[in-house]
């Protein structure tokens, strides 16, 4: 958080944030987030993406904050491409999840819980214990 607090891009900022709503439930930030330098091979990068479930990957330059490229893969392959932020990307992956009817994956479930069920208000009637003391502390 305290990198965001550096950077007046509130892509960044929500970027920074999501992850740490991810450390936050104790859950590995590397599942869903994956990055790339533009100067990894290209099948260094493949071979990555295969063994990923769901997630969203980045590719940047050295030094650049801005992101070249933003995708999400579901299940090894790239479904969508050049989505500009991660935001964006989770956004999609988000939509994704809904329309292809699939479930979450199991080391990130609070994290996709807390989006709906708290940020969403979707089916906010059920939550699990740890939803329910997020909430808590949230609106407290």
């Amino acid at each position: 958080m305290a990198i965001s607090s550096l950077c007046d891009d509130i892509d960044i900022k929500r970027e920074h944030t999501l992850k740490s709503l991810v450390i936050y439930f104790n859950e590995a930030p590397d599942l869903l987030f994956k990055e790339y330098l533009t100067s990894s091979t290209e099948y260094e990068w493949l071979r990555s993406t295969a063994a990923t479930v769901m997630g969203i990957y980045t590719i940047r330059r050295e030094g650049v904050q801005e992101p070249e490229d933003v995708g999400v893969v579901i299940e090894g392959p790239t479904v969508m491409n050049n989505l500009g932020s991660v935001i964006m990307a989770f956004i999609v992956l988000f939509g994704l999840i809904y329309a292809l009817d699939l479930s979450y994956p199991n080391d990130l479930k609070y994290t996709f819980e807390f989006c709906q069920k708290i940020l969403m208000n979707l089916d906010g009637q059920r939550l699990s214990t740890k939803m329910q003391q997020m909430k808590l502390k949230m609106f407290a």
